[in-house]
């Protein structure tokens, strides 16, 4: 999934795109800082990293890959009952990763 970077965080493509044209529309010219105006699109939901990411508007799983870290991460997630809120304060939704990151084993609860 391609993703764009603003303001220290990630957004989906429709997300990013909705920033740009706002942007766009108030005459923000893009000047590659992704401060002030998103850059992107990147692809890989991002790239590697330590926790699934999801989109820092709607919440959207961006289907990044992940480090070792992240796959211990997404199986103890698993193993816990239910939902929990993740670092980026967005209900997380194991079984959305697992069925994602299929090669990831669920540890029995």
């Amino acid at each position: 999934m391609h993703v764009y970077i603003y303001n220290a965080d990630i957004f989906c493509t429709e997300c990013g795109n909705e920033y740009a044209q706002e942007l766009q529309d108030n005459n923000v010219k893009d000047t590659g800082d992704s401060d002030e105006f998103p850059q992107g699109p990147y692809s890989n939901g991002g790239g590697e990293a330590d926790t699934p990411q999801h989109c820092g508007n709607c919440g959207l799983f961006l289907e990044n890959p992940l480090t070792k870290d992240g796959n211990s991460y997404v199986a103890a997630a698993a193993k816990r009952s239910g939902r929990a809120v993740g670092p980026n304060g967005y209900l997380e939704t194991p079984g959305e990763w697992l069925a994602f990151y299929d090669y990831i084993e669920a540890p029995p609860v």
